[in-house]
């Protein structure tokens, strides 16, 4: 018994012995943990609180929640939502204490695209945190998802190719000129400064690059920027001067075990070449982050970011003013701008607002870009940009070509290792313009014809035809324009229209066909009654258009003429065609032409038509030159001698004078 009891108490120390070395292993790597945390070595206490949770005995149920959600956190903040989808998950089921564990699960699920589940999180949070600004604007982004999706733009959004290499991030885009033929970004690709991976991002540092337009206006391959720029540190998000002679950038110095945040550095163009970038100091304490350098147009403004003390939670937007060279005492943007989340990559536009990136105000998930516009000394108008600029991905780092609507934008969307890459953006002109083309009543192509265009806006335009009767003229918004086409020989034409409040692009088709002077012209689709003078109500369009012309032409008189088939007598078809004609002059002086412009006559069927060209083409049995008389149409067959008596029965007109009213 006393050997059993021996062997069994032996048994037990060991098991004890065991568990506890088990137990020291799994807390030391979690102090460690905790310490590489505190330093903002994100990437590797992430890796080292999930080896502490996977060795750490089931037992120790708090201790291990606890090392989920820090795990959770790390890869939160280096930007891998779906693997703090998991930690988060397994924090809340060791029924983790802090109910914070419930805000940042569902920023990560918001930022995955987890929209429902994310709301859920999010009220499960405000019932213990009702005021909570994140979990409010979390709440109100997510409500609002479906109604903002339905938002539609004119902007084209797609990846920028020339810009992005393989298996590295590509960000911060911004223009280094005032000409926007040269580009400035940031890049973790492959380069000759030394690539280990960070340990804040787990991926190579950065550097600086330049892409410049060759003379056929393609982008060229980015190139390290020369000069002082690049060190084995981490170097991005650069801004530079209106006139490209000063550049501002962000650098993130290193030391093992460490925690020295991030500078602002300045360099200037002198002679061709970068000055040694020297830091700027914002703030009495140097050792303070400033990151994200952005100035303005007029170079006397710095809008950068920091975690300074006094801010509003995470990440703050500042600002600092140049005065005789010295940057003044830095002031916070405030609470319109800056959340209990991270406001960052301000971007200063030359009119004035400024564009930022935040995870704080309500957005589609991760960075959202947003604009801002001055209301006062302390207040701005924030607004979100939407889609296409934001997706649940991070979007941030916009810059514009100038004042024109188009730029460059970075966003890790779409990308399964959440590398960044650099997007276009692209606001096309709506286009207005005026595409027509001139020809004669048989649509014969009037090659010389004059369009005279007159707006509203001041425009007075004289266009020539070209040779195929065609002519193109761009018309501007919001404009009411008149048309007016001559051609020697022929009557004038006069059309109109309006661009006024179009809102998609439109290419006006306006198609002329002149009138000519001295031969007879027939009207088309006027129809009477059977064996009456009773005009149809298919007649009127034709009969409006004989008005128009009357009116675009004031100073024409016209006869007109009535024809018929040889049906019937001779007497007969000569009462109808002069009754036929008289109702057409009638119809003509109640729509307000003056009768001393309109003289009318009736011929019976005494004037047969004569085949023209485009009868001929029109009527393959019948010959240009042929008059269609009694005989020839006897000798037709039935069908053909109904075609040729329609033909036959017409109502013309023809220009008698063109000096009507002039003195």
């Amino acid at each position: 018994m006393k050997q059993m009891a021996k062997h069994t108490f032996t048994a037990c120390w060991i098991l004890v012995i065991c568990v506890l070395i088990q137990s020291c292993g799994p807390m030391a790597r979690l102090k460690r943990a905790d310490k590489k945390y505190d330093i903002g070595e994100y990437y590797t206490a992430g890796n080292l609180y999930r080896k502490a949770y996977s060795t750490l005995p089931l037992n120790k149920k708090q201790i291990r929640a606890y090392a989920a959600f820090q795990q959770g956190e790390c890869f939160r903040i280096i930007n891998k939502p779906s693997k703090a989808i998991n930690a988060y998950a397994a924090s809340i089921k060791g029924k983790y204490k802090d109910s914070i564990v419930y805000l940042q699960y569902a920023r990560v699920l918001h930022e995955n695209g987890n929209y429902g589940e994310a709301l859920k999180m999010y009220q499960t949070y405000l019932k213990a945190y009702p005021n909570n600004q994140l979990a409010n604007n979390g709440t109100t982004a997510c409500q609002k998802l479906s109604e903002w999706q339905k938002i539609k733009t004119d902007y084209v959004v797609q990846r920028a190719g020339e810009f992005n290499s393989k298996n590295a991030s590509d960000f911060s885009p911004v223009f280094a000129d005032a000409e926007g033929s040269s580009l400035m970004l940031a890049s973790s690709r492959t380069n000759t400064t030394i690539r280990k991976p960070s340990n804040i991002t787990g991926i190579p540092q950065n550097d600086l690059y330049l892409s410049q337009k060759n003379v056929a206006g393609k982008w060229e391959k980015p190139q390290p920027i020369e000069g002082g720029f690049n060190t084995d540190f981490d170097e991005g998000a650069a801004s530079v001067t209106a006139d490209g002679k000063t550049v501002y950038f962000t650098r993130c110095p290193y030391e093992e075990d460490k925690s020295l945040g991030a500078q602002i550095f300045v360099s200037n163009r002198s002679g061709g070449q970068w000055t040694e970038p020297k830091q700027v100091i914002l703030f009495k304490d140097s050792s303070i982050t400033a990151a994200h350098p952005a100035i303005n147009a007029s170079g006397d403004t710095l809008y950068f970011v920091s975690d300074k003390k006094g801010g509003y939670g995470g990440k703050d937007i500042w600002m600092s003013v140049n005065e005789r060279g010295i940057w003044k005492t830095p002031k916070n943007l405030g609470p319109t701008i800056n959340t209990t989340g991270d406001e960052m990559f301000p971007y200063a536009h030359p009119d004035g607002s400024l564009y930022f990136s935040s995870n704080g105000h309500p957005g589609l998930g991760g960075l959202d870009i947003f604009h801002a516009t001055r209301v006062d000394a302390t207040t701005w108008n924030v607004v979100n940009l939407m889609p296409p600029f934001n997706s649940n991905g991070d979007d941030f780092g916009i810059t514009f070509e100038g004042k024109k609507p188009k730029g460059y934008f970075s966003s890790n969307r779409g990308e399964s290792k959440g590398y960044d890459k650099i997007w276009s953006f692209n606001l096309p002109e709506k286009e207005y313009a005026l595409a027509g083309i001139v020809s004669d009543n048989h649509k014969q192509i009037l090659g010389d014809a004059i369009i005279r265009i007159i707006g509203t806006n001041g425009a007075n335009v004289k266009l020539r035809t070209k040779k195929d009767g065609t002519f193109y003229y761009k018309v501007e918004p919001n404009v009411d324009y008149v048309l007016l086409a001559t051609c020697r020989g022929f009557l004038n034409q006069r059309n109109q229209l309006s661009t006024q409040g179009l809102k998609e692009s439109k290419i006006f088709k306006v198609a002329f066909q002149l009138t000519p002077v001295g031969k007879p012209i027939t009207l088309n689709n006027i129809f009477f009654e059977f064996g009456k003078w009773t005009l149809t109500k298919e007649s009127e369009t034709s009969l409006n258009g004989l008005v128009k012309i009357l009116k675009d032409n004031p100073n024409i008189t016209i006869e007109l003429a009535a024809h018929t088939d040889m049906i019937g007598t001779a007497e007969t078809n000569q009462v109808l065609s002069e009754k036929r004609i008289q109702t057409v002059v009638d119809f003509l002086a109640q729509a307000g032409i003056a009768k001393d412009r309109i003289s009318g006559k009736g011929y019976g069927a005494s004037v047969p038509v004569t085949v023209d060209a485009n009868l001929a083409a029109t009527y393959p049995f019948l010959k240009e030159g042929t008059v269609l008389n009694e005989a020839f149409i006897k000798s037709l067959n039935s069908e053909q001698q109904e075609i040729a008596n329609k033909i036959n029965r017409r109502t013309e007109f023809r220009v008698i004078k063109t000096t009507y009213g002039l003195k």
